[in-house]
């Protein structure tokens, strides 16, 4: 039986936590919300309306494709180009090709930047697996002009993040969406969260500051799982009505 992450892998490691994933929904929510191609996303209405439900969408994706078998996997990166095809069909436009560079891009960056904040530090080849499983994520989607290596990802990311990033009326709207739907306080434990991960251009852009509060809570956070009080912790973040969807993020 083949996998598309074989078992043992890091990979499995990192999107088999959901205190792991939250932090990468937690950038990638950042992220999003500053990238140019957005619009793309107001198209079809679904990210104004449940930011937080889009945003699970894409990481639920992910993750299954981590954990699934090597035919399930190609059907489900099958499904998300088929999706996204029909999308461009009903605007008439093609998404470009940098923007969906740019999503691989950052689930290879904050599934790093996560594990790291929360676990370790990855050594090179351990960063360079969850570059291969991204990578083969990729091609399958038929994606051009992917990096072939772990090495001209860094270089190809870092010009992504200073060619397509752009602070816009969308980012200001969408932010406005967060708050709305998560409250004040989560919405500020959100914006401090990604104070811990996001690249330095990406705070720069949302001017989100040098300090987060949050940095020192992480410690007491960690021993929490030791203990198994970690899910009090958790709740706090999102709203009654993901309870379930974090508690499924631990399965594995």
């Amino acid at each position: 039986m083949h996998f598309f992450v074989e078992k043992g892998s890091i990979v499995r490691q990192i999107w088999g936590k959901g205190d792991t994933i939250l932090f990468i929904f937690a950038g990638a929510a950042a992220e999003f919300a500053l990238n140019k191609a957005v619009d793309w996303l107001y198209f079809t209405g679904r990210l104004p309306s449940d930011p937080l439900g889009r945003l699970f969408s894409t990481v639920g994706y992910a993750r299954l494709i981590v954990f699934s078998e090597l035919e399930e996997a190609h059907k489900a990166i099958d499904k998300i180009t088929a999706i996204h095809q029909g999308v461009e069909t009903q605007r008439g436009m093609q998404i470009p090709e940098w923007a969906y560079r740019d999503v691989l891009f950052m689930l290879i960056d904050y599934s790093i930047r996560s594990f790291e904040l929360l676990e370790r530090k990855l050594d090179l080849a351990e960063k360079g697996e969850v570059f291969d499983v991204f990578y083969r994520m990729g091609s399958r989607m038929g994606i051009k002009e992917l990096p072939l290596n772990y090495s001209d990802w860094l270089l190809k990311r870092n010009e992504h993040l200073n060619q397509n990033l752009e602070k816009s009326t969308f980012t200001i709207d969408l932010y406005k969406q967060y708050k709305k739907h998560l409250g004040i306080i989560r919405y500020n434990i959100l914006k401090e969260a990604q104070l811990l991960v996001a690249p330095k251009k990406v705070n720069q852009l949302l001017k989100l500051g040098e300090f987060s509060w949050l940095k020192p809570i992480i410690g007491l956070y960690k021993l929490s799982r030791t203990f198994k009080m970690d899910w009090i912790l958790k709740s706090l973040i999102l709203p009654a009505k993901y309870k379930v969807a974090i508690k499924e993020l631990d399965k594995n």
